[in-house]
């Protein structure tokens, strides 16, 4: 065992952006496997290989060990179900996905960006996990954008994209973010808000970079963490999560979003978006929420519930 702190070191590598697969097989007795797994890359293009991970503690270990060969279904932006089903202890998964059998054998999924049915090449013990090469025997592509995944979040970029290119009366606010503080400021009412403005014809993201720039901070934009519609305020917010690295702020000070805190967020969403912000650093998983001012849903985390934003 090593001296890191395993939740440190899970959320330092989470902060490689992924795509997000489905890895198939059969058993012994014909019955389709599958797990949900980012940790997949291609190796060699002559020959042909790829590989992906799978923890030593999997119930399927031993049917993927001793497989002949698996299938790699990189899933679309559509397709979170799919991700969250072959992720959680459910006892028929293939019952929520179209598939059928691919050329080499193993189970293919529709609506995915691309598949490859590979022969089993070799396989490496590595630690905790095995690591599966497969020969890539077959493969096809679609024009699906791929879902992706960093810091413990979905991340749909095409889908975001035509979202806020539709969108009027959009403000954007940055959530800027610095070894677990948060950039703040005077609202000019006594106050404490995120940096925040209203989007112009240069739409979104020129709005968002502008933040980041007046904040002077070094910062990316980031993934979106919060859509809601405000009907207080007769407007759509959208909030990025974005990872500040360096620099004192021209505007603002970055602020632990203690209690005391939290009561001089003068707007009620905001100070509820920043208590869950708050909740869900402490875990190293994050959401996106969506709904309005009062009520929504936070996705992937929780599905199906009422939650604030």
């Amino acid at each position: 065992m090593s001296d890191f702190d395993p939740r440190a070191l899970r959320n330092a590598f989470g902060t490689f952006m992924t795509g997000v697969t489905v890895v198939t097989t059969h058993d012994a007795q014909g019955n389709p496997l599958g797990f949900t797994a980012n940790s997949f890359t291609s190796v060699s293009l002559d020959p042909p290989l790829v590989l992906v991970c799978l923890a030593n503690t999997s119930r399927n270990y031993d049917a993927f060990a001793g497989a002949t060969g698996f299938a790699i279904n990189i899933l679309s932006e559509g397709q979170k179900d799919v991700s969250n089903t072959f992720a959680r202890p459910v006892e028929d998964r293939f019952a929520a996905v179209d598939w059928r059998c691919g050329p080499h054998g193993s189970p293919l999924f529709d609506g995915v960006s691309a598949w490859f049915d590979c022969s089993m090449f070799n396989t490496v013990q590595a630690g905790d996990h095995l690591i599966l090469i497969g020969k890539v025997e077959a493969f096809n592509t679609s024009t699906a954008p791929g879902l992706g995944y960093a810091r413990g979040a979905y991340v749909t970029p095409a889908a975001e994209a035509e979202a806020l290119s539709q969108s009027a009366n959009l403000v954007v606010s940055a959530l800027i973010e610095h070894e677990g503080r948060v950039l703040l400021m005077d609202d000019g009412q006594g106050g404490l808000t995120l940096p925040e403005t209203r989007v112009g014809k240069d739409g979104a993201s020129a709005a968002l970079s502008r933040l980041i720039a007046d904040s002077g901070v070094t910062a990316q934009p980031g993934f979106i963490y919060s859509v809601y519609e405000d009907e207080a305020r007769e407007n759509q917010h959208i909030s990025f999560l974005c990872q500040a690295a360096e620099g004192t702020p021209l505007r603002g000070v970055f602020t632990e979003l203690s209690e005391t805190t939290l009561m001089d967020i003068a707007d009620p969403a905001m100070c509820t978006m920043l208590e869950r912000f708050s909740a869900e650093a402490s875990m190293g998983n994050f959401g996106v929420y969506y709904g309005n001012q009062i009520s929504g849903e936070v996705r992937p985390i929780v599905s199906g519930s009422e939650q604030k934003p």
